[in-house]
């Protein structure tokens, strides 16, 4: 098969949660176990870190990946899911796999397709084991999918795990209550593995408490550790004041008791996403990892560059300001609005679309009712109608029309601003990915 010929064979032979929903999740984990043994556990034969968390998970899996690369090791990355190459999901040193591994890995798994039937995101997870055997990497940085206890991920033992925030998302699969996600996504932390946690409250403190201790685990919340104090925004970066109010406990700390970061992610929500980053980093490094403060101010500098992230905070076009964000569900909505109660803007306007098993109303009845509302939708199968989208947007207050494909909206939306004011794209992962960016360059 060529490429194309592969890519289309993986989507329509495996359920794939991203088109069809719940339906293509397996609760368990005898399909990964299957897969990694029918390649010889790849798993096994590299360093990982894991990464878990309702949002933040993509950002924080690429900061990560950014300083160890930056610190000279060969670094491994899979996230999920891709925006626009199936491929940016598998990395090796910011370089995606090649289209030749992805054809010779599915013509060599095909047989264990055909006698297990796994999922689109088994197969992915396998997959990455795989190349990263292959290339030898020195670490991988593995995302969790959703949850955590049964991703298909948690077949690794890493040096360190980190969960970066708990909210309602995947209420379906993972439970209706933040103690119930918490717990779920608390399946990562290992036996004896240290374990950075980037955010909690009372309610998840104590879930992933007892779950370290029934695991014998080091815990870290990184609140402890680090104090955000400041933020500027500088719209292609931003800067991040901390203090470190317990660096007199800290074994050489890499920083001193007050340092600044600039990031090229340059939301504020980062600054949760950078203190378990930070925190996970002085940790490493009291475990062997050679890092330096400026290879660490460096990589966080150049995340985008390094890795090629996309859709967080992603300024496209500067007059007027155009905005890509992936925030879809309540938690990163409403961190998404601290960043805009931050800045100078003349009128707000909003493209979005959504997919239907998320808490639409919840979402929307956060977003502010003195925008200008661009609905349409992903062509994708979870996609939620955009008529239903408008009419659901338009009970509580907020105003707009329709579109039946994002460009058309965003080019609309464009039309009708004038250069001080601020246009986001939000509302689903899927949305982002169909936005095309070659009109931007």
């Amino acid at each position: 098969m060529r490429y194309q010929e592969t890519i289309d064979y993986l989507y329509t032979r495996l359920p794939m949660f991203s088109r069809i929903g719940a339906a293509a999740i397996k609760p368990n984990l005898d399909n990964t176990i299957a897969i990694c043994n029918f390649l010889g556990n790849p798993e096994k034969k590299f360093k990982t870190i894991h990464i878990a968390g309702t949002n933040g998970k993509g950002s924080t899996s690429h900061m990560l990946a950014s300083i160890f690369q930056e610190a000279g090791y060969k670094t491994g990355l899979y996230t999920s899911p891709h925006l626009y190459d199936f491929r940016e999901r598998i990395k090796v040193n910011g370089q995606m796999c090649s289209q030749e591994f992805v054809i010779d890995f599915t013509n060599k798994i095909k047989p264990c397709i055909q006698k297990i039937e796994p999922s689109f995101f088994e197969i992915t997870v396998g997959m990455a084991f795989d190349y990263f055997a292959q290339e030898k990497v020195d670490i991988a940085i593995i995302e969790t999918g959703l949850g955590g206890r049964l991703d298909s991920t948690n077949v690794i033992e890493p040096e360190l795990s980190i969960i970066t925030n708990i909210g309602f998302d995947h209420m379906a699969l993972l439970g209706n209550t933040i103690e119930a996600i918490a717990s779920e996504k608390a399946g990562i932390i290992k036996k004896e593995t240290p374990v950075v946690i980037g955010a909690s409250d009372s309610v998840t403190k104590k879930v992933f408490e007892e779950k370290a201790n029934k695991e014998n685990a080091s815990i870290y919340f990184a609140e402890d550790f680090l104090d955000f104090k400041s933020f500027q925004n500088n719209w292609q970066t931003a800067l991040f004041e901390f203090n470190q109010p317990l660096i007199h406990f800290l074994d050489a700390p890499l920083f001193p008791k007050n340092f600044t970061v600039e990031c090229d992610l340059p939301a504020k929500y980062q600054a949760k996403n950078l203190k378990a980053v930070l925190v996970a980093t002085q940790l490493l490094a009291t475990m062997g990892w050679k890092f330096t403060a400026n290879k660490v101010l460096k990589a966080l500098l150049n995340v985008k560059k390094n890795n090629g992230l996309m859709g967080r905070w992603e300024c496209i076009q500067d007059s007027p300001r155009v905005i890509l964000d992936v925030a879809h569900n309540e938690h990163g909505v409403q961190a998404l609005l601290e960043q805009l109660a931050s800045l100078h803007y003349q009128r707000l306007h909003i493209v979005t679309g959504m997919v239907k098993d998320k808490d639409i109303e919840a979402v929307l009845k956060l977003l502010p009712t003195n925008a200008l509302y661009y609905f349409t939708q992903s062509h994708i199968p979870r996609a939620l109608p955009l008529k239903e989208l408008a009419e659901q947007a338009a009970a509580i207050g907020l105003e707009g029309h329709c579109f039946d494909d994002v460009n058309i909206a965003l080019k609309e939306a464009i039309k009708n601003a004038n250069h001080n004011d601020l246009i986001l794209v939000i509302g689903s992962v899927f949305l982002v990915a169909e936005v095309d960016r070659s009109t931007f360059e």
